[in-house]
């Protein structure tokens, strides 16, 4: 079993953006059971939701329009086939479950549906013949039907629950409709409702707070709750007449209503329940009565649906995203996540537990408000082949070093032509670009080159649009100021570069005072594929440009490199904000064009992406007049900056706080090479001394270059510096990085693949073999040939 991290001593109940599980590495390719991405249709009423089942080869949808009820297999059912007099204007099924089978060969035979007057009905669903009827079972809609070892429970909104029992002393090995079933009294309109554990306990909510007693029932359990209710009642008590024991058990924290609930395989003795507002909560079964561990925050969207998968929780979000989640290490780590769904809400998730034997296959069903119903690969065999090649790459792959150098400056509006008074002034460009001998890819990322206050210059830029070309240069419309950077970088380069090694500009792009400039050696710029640059807007709420990011990237050989120059959000307490601009940027899907790379597998990008987002590079820098203050007086930075005693101010920066104390930020997982220089803003102009003006502000690192790639080992940090030009109020800082690039042989990869290949076989068996075991301990499986 894997172990459950126990909460922080002294910070137990402690909430917040610490606790959410990161997403850094996680893969983005869907997990498609099907090479034909296959789904179902899941006709649906407006605003209600699809009932579906599946066992092994069949999936049963169940589904209403506003003229017609029918049941959908490989054939169309009505409801008036089944003989049964309705009592509702509109009847339709609304909850069903197959039952276990007399024989192993029968599980996944028979189907038994509720509908919304209260009838049961049985289903040959291999014959489509109707083979049992209890007309009335419940007096209210059936909300839930259940299948827990030799026993099928269902459940109606009025609160009444029926557990429906075999009777081997008889002979009868299966439930059968037509035997009395026990009656348990719960609570009216369960919000939530599913059997968790292999005791065959039913855990129920109705959303509201509270403990209290049902019907009569005899609660061992009465402590008043923060949270909402939640009652677990035991199957296996054999009283009658309503009067089953239940226990109610305490949330200690106020969170919102129960949505969801699953076991992991893996972890048999903790119960994960969903809740509103976007929070898990573990609870132990260890103990006769189930004890709270902890919760966890996943984000700020409801869980809509939620199952245990191996050793992975799914869970289903409203933007119709599947993320899976680890939850051995802590934080957790989302390993994957993908748009199952469109935009649409995902109501469900469901294992198909009975075709794990029937199909050797682990497959997940998930239902979404777009009326459809997919089927992912629950082994996740895609992520794993992925994980082995990246471990083997060195067998079909070679690696050689490129040298990059990056560039950033809020130039705060100044030309270049005020580039003199000093040496630091007169001499920057021939200082940046004699950084490293030769880079082979030089970028230049420039913050406010225009002042932000001039409204009519301001809006010409915006007016005026982009500022590339199709060859890599700056197109006529952009305003002089733009032209004159441009010029004078061109001209920098030309003159500290060696003739015989001269460079090309192959992208350029402009966005309200925002700068990018991208240069590479001609002996490279052969090997450049997928050249693209896009700006994204983050002022007035996205609408505005004097905040945002420009995004560039292209790959060379079979590596992809990301570079993103960003300004954003100012002031001293706005953390929160520069993090919101952080995550458009990262999380935009449709930031940049799909990767024109022939290639199946888009082995330039990792993570399974295509080249749309940034985080789908394989190696990606972010830098830019990023913000982020230093959170100490000001006289104390002052007098620290003084003594360059760098290592006591650190500790207070507010990027390496949210980079150490914050899993759920975004640039976690990006690193920075060691601040060794003093605090780049804000200073008074053609001077060297911090903020005399009477905001007095104190001084802080926003001037920054971070660095990413899915293999550390293969970026270097081998410079890391401020310069000292004096016309802006910000001084620039440049990093120079040693970056291994890849390029791959096609045919000896394919031979590895075809390895891996044979070996999933084994390990796919070895996986359904647990889950088997797992599913058998937890009741959801009767039959089974390991039994045997």
């Amino acid at each position: 079993m894997l172990p459950v991290p126990s909460p922080t001593p002294g910070n137990g109940l402690r909430k917040g953006a610490e606790d959410l599980p990161d997403a850094t590495n996680s893969n983005r390719r869907p997990p498609h059971m099907f090479l034909d991405k296959r789904s179902f249709p899941a006709a649906t009423h407006l605003n209600q939701y699809p009932v579906v089942a599946v066992a092994g080869s069949f999936v049963v949808v169940a589904g209403w329009t506003n003229s017609t009820t029918e049941a959908v297999l490989a054939l169309n059912l009505s409801l008036d086939d089944t003989g049964l007099e309705w009592r509702v204007k509109e009847p339709r099924v609304t909850a069903m479950e197959f039952r276990p089978g007399t024989i192993r060969e029968e599980d996944g035979r028979y189907l038994w549906l509720g509908t919304k007057d209260g009838h049961l009905w049985e289903l040959d669903v291999w014959t489509g013949i109707i083979t049992e009827t209890r007309p009335q079972a419940h007096s209210s809609a059936v909300t839930h039907i259940f299948r827990h070892r030799q026993s099928m429970i269902t459940i109606e909104e009025s609160g009444k629950m029926l557990v429906f029992d075999s009777d081997e002393a008889n002979g009868v090995n299966a439930p059968q409709m037509s035997l009395s079933p026990r009656f348990i009294r719960i609570g009216e309109k369960q919000l939530f409702a599913k059997v968790l554990g292999k005791q065959g306990q039913v855990w129920v909510s109705e959303g509201s707070a509270g403990g209290g007693t049902v019907g009569g029932a005899k609660s061992l359990s009465n402590t008043p709750t923060k949270g909402p209710a939640i009652r677990v009642y035991d199957i296996r008590s054999r009283e009658n007449g309503g009067t089953a024991a239940y226990r109610t058990i305490v949330c200690p924290e106020a969170l919102g209503a129960v949505t969801a609930g699953c076991i992991l395989p893996t972890q048999p003795d903790i119960i994960y329940l969903g809740h509103e507002g976007g929070s898990l909560t573990l609870w132990s079964r260890n103990d006769e009565d189930p004890k709270f561990i902890k919760s966890v925050k996943i984000g700020p969207s409801d869980i809509l649906a939620l199952d245990g998968v191996m050793n992975r929780l799914w869970i289903g979000s409203r933007q119709g995203v599947i993320a899976a989640y680890d939850v051995s290490p802590w934080p957790w780590r989302v390993t994957n996540m993908w748009k199952a769904h469109g935009d649409s809400p995902i109501t469900k998730l469901l294992v198909d537990v009975i075709g794990i034997e029937r199909n050797h296959r682990l497959t997940v069903l998930s239902v979404g408000k777009d009326e459809k119903v997919r089927l992912w690969d629950g082994l996740l065999m895609y992520h794993w082949i992925n994980d082995e090649l990246l471990k083997r790459e060195e067998e079909f792959a070679t690696f050689r070093p490129i040298n990059v150098l990056l560039c950033t400056w809020n130039v705060d509006a100044a030309k270049p032509e005020m580039l003199t008074g000093t040496a630091e002034n007169a001499t920057f460009f021939e200082q940046v670009l004699h950084s490293i001998d030769a880079p082979d890819i030089i970028v230049f990322s420039f913050q406010e080159l225009i002042d932000l206050e001039n409204r009519k210059l301001t809006a010409k830029t915006v007016l005026l649009g982009g500022g590339k070309r199709a060859d890599g240069g700056l197109s006529d419309k952009v305003s002089r100021h733009y032209r004159l950077w441009y010029d004078k970088l061109v001209s920098a380069v030309r003159i500290a570069m060696p003739p015989e090694e001269p460079y090309t500009p192959i992208l350029t792009e402009n966005l309200v005072g925002l700068f990018s400039c991208v240069f590479v050696r001609a002996s490279e710029k052969r090997d450049f594929k997928d050249v693209h640059i896009t700006t994204v807007k983050r002022g007035m709420g996205g609408i505005y440009g004097n905040k945002g990011a420009i995004v560039a990237r292209f790959a060379i050989d079979d590596t992809s490199l990301c570079f993103i120059n960003c300004h954003l959000a100012a002031g001293q307490r706005h953390v929160r904000e520069r993090n919101t601009d952080v995550a458009a940027v990262l999380e935009d899907k449709s930031l940049l064009p799909e990767s024109e790379i022939e290639d199946d597998d888009n082995l330039a990008y990792g993570g399974g992406g295509d080249g749309t987002m940034a985080l789908d590079h394989e190696i990606c820098f972010l830098n830019g007049d990023l913000n982020y203050r230093i959170d100490q007086r000001r006289d104390a930075v002052i007098a620290n900056v003084k003594t360059d005693n760098f290592i006591d101010l650190l500790p207070y920066d507010q990027l390496q706080k949210e980079l150490k104390n914050n899993p759920g930020f975004r640039l976690r997982g990006f690193s920075e090479a060691p601040i060794t220089f003093k605090p780049t803003y804000k200073y008074d102009k053609r001077s060297d001394d911090y903020d005399s003006s009477g905001k007095q502000r104190t001084p802080a690192w926003c001037d920054r270059i971070l660095f990413r790639c899915r293999d550390p080992k293969r970026i270097t940090p081998l410079a890391y510096k401020r310069m000292e030009p004096n016309i802006s109020d910000h001084r620039p800082v440049v990093g120079v990085f040693r970056v291994t690039v890849k390029s791959l042989s096609h045919e000896l990869r394919y031979k590895v693949k075809q390895q891996l290949l044979e070996e999933w076989r084994g390990e796919e068996s070895r996986n359904l073999g647990l889950a088997l075991t797992a599913y058998q301990q937890q009741g959801l499986l009767v039959h089974s040939q390991q039994q045997q």
